[in-house]
């Protein structure tokens, strides 16, 4: 057990490893808020994936793309259920396979196969630029989808010469309660959360979707104050279209997402010396003199604003500008009553009298 993101508080996008990431996630310290994007179902009717089959058995592919573990092994195992596994494997196995990350050379290999060449990268861009200058035209390539198809991709194998067979497993489908997704859009435009993680483009464009009328107060937030974070570029790759700026891991990998939390958001806590007190703004909780206290929003927001400029003095105004639209300034003295309490330490905010409030900074 560490809290090296203790006080902080986490959106997690993820469907299929959404347990793992949250778990990791929490045995730091964070705070988790699952909200799932998508969810990956099997095809509904599997007609074109059996077609995408007997096109590979009819004309073998030069070149098969694995873009993913579950996908591969769902690939096969369809082909099994159709009594066509071994013809498939027979295929496959006098193909130049790309697998584009270690877990799917792992499953291409588990189903003894294999492969010549992964991108070092990760990226579809880097695979498409290996198959470029390798040579496709002429040949057929296999182009193993992943939820959605990727047209560009094919494009560009067409366009150098090439015949592609498009072989897709699964399909992405919403998520069967959407009012968690609803919810975490609504804590990103209120900078409720300090990060957001995503595990596929996909998720990042139907959370993009849910916002509907509110995305452009999200997407304020994730360039701004709420972290957003990717497992790689691919994953990256729609948020920094719309200018948000981005973390990923140098690796693809679940355990490297949460590492790079570990390293990008202790940084951004404000340490202030108040009223003989060590005040640390952590997340959404201060940690007074080594202890934690967590706070609800709105006193998290007042203290937020306090501590942005140390021993300034705020009007009831002002304040009430980082409040929920609706408060009134009594709602401003009852979270100033509230910060109080929390804190532990009532000295720390003081009243300047016909003016408002300010840290009691030494």
């Amino acid at each position: 057990m560490s809290d090296e993101l203790t006080g902080f508080t986490i959106g997690v996008t993820a469907d299929r490893r959404r347990d793992e990431l949250a778990s990791l996630l929490e045995r730091r310290g964070a705070r988790v808020v699952l909200a799932p994007a998508l969810r990956i179902v099997p095809l509904a009717d599997d007609t074109e994936l059996r077609a995408a089959t007997r096109a590979c058995l009819d004309r073998p592919p030069d070149i098969v793309v694995a873009n993913t573990a579950i996908g591969m092994r769902g690939w096969l195992e369809a082909a099994d259920g159709w009594g066509l596994a071994e013809p498939l494997r027979g295929v496959l196995a006098q193909a130049y396979i790309v697998t584009r990350d270690p877990r799917v050379r792992g499953a291409v290999r588990d189903a003894g196969l294999h492969d010549r060449w992964s991108p070092v990268s990760e990226s579809y861009d880097e695979v498409i630029d290996h198959l470029r200058d390798r040579g496709v035209r002429g040949q057929v390539v296999a182009l193993q989808l992943h939820g959605e198809r990727q047209p560009e991709w094919t494009a560009a194998l067409e366009a150098a010469g090439a015949t592609v067979i498009e072989v897709p497993v699964y399909r992405w489908a919403p998520p069967t309660d959407p009012a968690p997704l609803h919810r975490l859009v609504d804590l990103v435009a209120g900078r409720l959360v300090d990060a957001v993680t995503f595990t596929s483009a996909p998720a990042v464009t139907a959370l993009l979707r849910a916002a509907g009328p509110s995305s452009e107060a999200m997407l304020d937030a994730l360039r701004s104050d709420v972290l957003a974070a990717c497992v790689g570029p691919v994953t990256a790759a729609p948020l920094r279209r719309h200018g948000v700026p981005v973390v990923a891991p140098g690796r693809a990998r679940i355990g490297a997402l949460v590492r790079t939390l570990i390293e990008e958001l202790p940084p951004r806590a404000i340490t202030i010396k108040a009223a003989g007190h060590d005040l640390t703004l952590r997340g959404h909780a201060a940690v007074v003199d080594g202890d934690l206290k967590p706070l609800a929003p709105a006193p998290m927001a007042v203290l937020r604003a306090l501590a942005a400029a140390p021993g300034r003095v705020f009007s009831r105004a002002a304040l009430l500008r980082t409040l929920p639209r609706g408060a009134d300034e009594h709602a401003v003295e009852m979270a100033v009553a509230r910060l109080r309490a929390g804190l532990g330490t009532p000295k720390v905010v003081q009243t300047v009298v016909k003016r408002g409030y300010r840290l009691a900074i030494d």
